[in-house]
């Protein structure tokens, strides 16, 4: 089964269930993948799970970024809020690396460059691209800038 027929099926169950919270979030999600399909004219055949789990990573990074706005305006109830949504969506991630694989993995990268500290650009897109869906950039740009400091 597809990742967007699970969240398809997650959705109607939560439907049944009167799971509020998950039912709005997977609804969400569902309106993004199909506006995203349509936008690719890939509406008849579908996303694969890959284009899927980048859509929910974009979906999480929003939720983050509004997060941290309600945080620092003293809204924590929406902080909240958000918080709990991003938990709906991480079900749909794949298993995310550890800090110590990514550092790992950079360090091949920068080997393989010979970088330095200016290099930060070519590091960091090569390392996001061989890290793709497995982990989110936040954590590999903190990563890259310690290394190449």
């Amino acid at each position: 089964m597809s990742l967007r027929e699970t969240i398809a099926n997650d959705f109607k169950a939560a439907f049944k269930e009167r799971k509020l919270l998950e039912k709005g979030v997977l609804s969400l999600l569902q309106a993004e993948i199909k506006n995203r399909e349509i936008e690719i004219g890939k509406r008849e055949e579908g996303l694969n799970d890959e284009e899927v789990v980048l859509l929910v990573q974009r979906a999480i990074k929003q939720r983050k970024d509004s997060m941290q706005q309600y945080a620092d305006a003293g809204r924590a109830e929406l902080a909240e809020a958000e918080e709990s949504e991003i938990s709906v969506l991480d079900k749909y991630l794949p298993e995310q690396l550890s800090e110590e694989v990514i550092e790992k993995e950079v360090r091949k990268v920068i080997e393989k460059f010979g970088a330095g500290a200016g290099d930060f650009g070519k590091v960091m897109g090569a390392a996001m691209s061989a890290l793709k869906g497995k982990t989110d950039g936040d954590t590999v740009r903190k990563i890259v800038q310690k290394l190449l400091a």
